[in-house]
C-alpha cells in the first residue's frame, strides 16, 4: 500500500490530516520532549506571538517538565490578553431537533436509542424559546440539531434562522446566529450564507480515521472524508468564518491535538484564513452514554494544558468552552486562552421557555455549570473579565480575512472593547439583577478610563443613551 503524502494545501482529507504525519509528529515529540535546547527555541518562537506548527506544539504538549509547563501557561495568558484582552463573549445553544439517522456511539441522539424523547420544535415553539433567551439577555445563539434529511432538511434550518432573526421582544434581539449542523453541500452552505449566519461550526469529533469510522458505524456521518472536508465546502459556499473542534475523550488527546492544529494550518494554506474559533468539548455523560466506556477521557490538568498549547499555537483564534465544564474548570481555562463561553445553557430541545418534563429528557449531554446567565456575568466581572454580547464585526463585514487582519495585528481591541462595554450596558439596563448591575456599572466606569479620549467620549455618550432609553445597538 502506497504511503499517502502529507499536503496541507490539498483538499483531500487524508492528505491534509495525514495519519503518517501525525504518527511521525508524535514520535518526534516523544524524542524531543526533554530536549531543552529545542524546547527553548520553540518557546522563543512562541513568544513572538506568531504561532507554532503542529509539530512544534506537540513537543510542548508532550513535555512533562513543571517549569516548562508553567512557562507555557504564563505565555498563554499573555497571548490571550494581547489578542482578546479581558473580554469574554457570551452565547447560548438552541437545540431545534434531536432526530438523527446516525449511529454515533458517544451521542444519545444515535438512531438506535429508542427511549430518549425525540422532539422537533415548530416555528411557534422556536419563537417562544427565542423570546425566553432574549429575556435572559442573550444576543448570540448557536443552533444545533441532529442529522436527519427527512425531519431536519436544510429548508427547516433556513426557516428557523429566519424566525430567530425576526423576533424583537421588548429591547431584545438575536443579532448573530451561528450554526452547528452536519456536513453538507456547497449549495447548502451558500444558502446558509444567504440566510445571514455568523460562524459555521462543525466538530470533527476525532481526526483518527480508524477511530472515527468505528465511532460512527452507520449513517451519513460514517463518511470520514465528507465530514473532514466540510470546512472547505463551507468556504467555497461563501461562508467567511468557520469553527472547528474535537471531542476530547474519543481518541488519544495528543493525536487529536496534532490533527486539530493541522486542520487550522490547512485552512490557512488553502483559504488564507484559519479557524475563527476552536472549541474544546470533553466527552460527558448523557442518557445512555457512560464516559467510563471510553478509555481516552482526559484529566483537568491535561485539559488545561491543551487549552494553553492551542492558544500559543493559534494565537488569533477565538476559543470556546461550554457548560460541559464546571465553574472551577472554566475559571481556570479562561486565563489560558478561552474567549467565548456559553451561559444559562440548555442542551435539550427547547427548555428555555419552560422546563422540560423529567420523564421526557431530550438533552444531548449533561450540563455541569447550571448557573443562570446573570450569575455567570456577575462571576465573570468579579474575577476581572468584561462580558460581551457584541456582534458588530459580523454585521459590519469584519469577517474572514478582514477580521483576521485586525486580529493578527492586535487592532481588534479598538473595535471590540468599546462594543463590549456598550453591549454590557444593555444587559445591565435591561436584564441584570441589582447585584450584577452594581458590579457591572463599577466595571464599566473603570474600563472606560482605559480608552482613548475620543473613544471614551463616544462610549460615554452612548452608555448614557442606553441608560436613558434613547436607543440600543450602538457599536463601532
Amino acid at each position: 500500500m502506497n504511503k499517502i503524502a502529507y499536503n496541507p494545501q490539498s483538499l483531500v482529507a487524508d492528505e491534509f490530516i495525514n495519519h503518517d504525519e501525525i504518527l511521525e509528529t508524535l514520535a518526534f515529540a516523544d524524542a524531543h520532549k526533554s530536549d531543552w535546547q529545542m524546547i527553548e527555541e520553540i518557546m522563543q518562537k512562541a513568544r513572538k506571538h506568531k504561532g507554532l506548527t503542529h509539530r512544534e506544539a506537540s513537543v510542548l504538549l508532550a513535555c512533562e517538565d513543571k517549569d516548562v509547563n508553567a512557562e507555557i501557561e504564563k505565555l498563554a495568558k499573555e497571548i490571550k490578553l494581547a489578542y482578546y484582552g479581558n473580554r469574554i463573549v457570551l452565547f447560548a445553544p438552541l437545540y431545534l431537533s434531536n432526530y438523527c439517522v446516525n449511529g454515533c456511539v458517544y451521542c444519545p441522539y444515535h438512531a438506535k436509542n429508542k427511549h430518549i424523547a425525540r422532539r422537533k420544535m415548530t416555528q411557534e415553539e422556536i419563537k417562544r424559546e427565542v423570546i425566553a433567551l432574549q429575556d435572559m439577555g442573550h444576543k448570540r445563539l448557536a443552533i444545533e440539531l441532529g442529522e436527519d434529511p427527512v425531519n431536519n432538511p436544510i429548508e427547516y434550518v433556513l426557516e428557523s434562522i429566519k424566525t430567530i432573526y425576526s423576533i424583537k421582544h421588548k429591547n431584545g434581539a438575536i443579532r448573530r446566529v451561528n450554526v452547528n449542523i452536519a456536513a453538507t453541500t456547497v449549495e447548502n452552505y451558500a444558502k446558509l450564507k444567504q440566510a445571514g449566519i455568523g460562524t459555521y461550526i462543525l466538530f470533527q469529533e476525532t481526526y483518527n480515521r480508524e477511530s472515527y469510522e468505528k465511532l460512527h458505524p452507520t449513517g451519513p456521518k460514517h463518511n470520514y472524508a465528507w465530514h473532514t472536508e466540510a470546512m472547505d465546502r463551507a468556504m467555497q459556499g461563501g461562508i467567511d468564518d468557520v469553527g472547528i473542534g474535537v471531542l476530547f475523550g474519543l481518541s488519544t488527546y495528543r493525536y487529536e491535538f496534532a490533527g486539530l492544529l493541522m486542520h487550522a494550518e490547512h485552512l490557512e494554506a488553502v483559504h488564507g484564513v484559519g479557524p475563527h474559533t476552536i472549541s474544546v468539548p470533553r466527552l460527558r455523560h448523557a442518557d445512555d452514554i457512560d464516559t467510563a466506556d471510553f478509555q481516552d477521557c482526559i484529566s483537568d490538568d491535561i485539559f488545561a494544558k491543551i487549552v494553553a498549547c492551542i492558544r500559543i499555537s493559534v494565537p488569533y483564534t477565538g476559543m470556546i468552552v461550554s457548560t460541559r465544564e464546571s465553574k472551577q474548570t472554566r475559571e481556570r481555562v479562561l486565563q489560558l486562552g478561552i474567549s467565548q463561553i456559553s451561559g444559562g445553557s440548555k442542551t435539550s430541545v427547547g427548555g428555555y421557555a419552560e422546563p422540560e418534563p423529567e420523564d421526557e429528557n431530550s438533552a444531548q449531554f449533561d450540563v455541569i455549570d447550571n448557573r443562570t446567565l446573570d450569575e455567570v456575568l456577575c462571576w465573570l466581572m468579579q474575577i476581572g473579565y468584561v462580558p460581551s454580547f457584541c456582534t458588530a464585526c459580523y454585521r459590519e463585514g469584519r469577517t474572514g480575512d478582514r477580521f483576521m487582519e485586525l486580529c493578527k495585528s492586535k487592532q481588534i481591541h479598538n473595535c471590540c472593547h468599546p462594543n463590549a462595554l456598550l453591549t454590557l450596558q444593555e444587559y445591565l439596563t435591561d436584564y441584570a439583577s441589582p447585584k450584577t448591575k452594581a458590579v457591572g456599572e463599577a466595571l464599566i466606569a473603570r474600563e472606560v478610563k482605559g480608552l482613548s479620549p475620543a473613544m471614551a467620549k463616544y462610549v460615554l455618550q452612548h452608555l448614557d443613551d442606553i441608560r436613558q432609553g434613547r436607543g440600543r445597538d450602538f457599536y463601532v
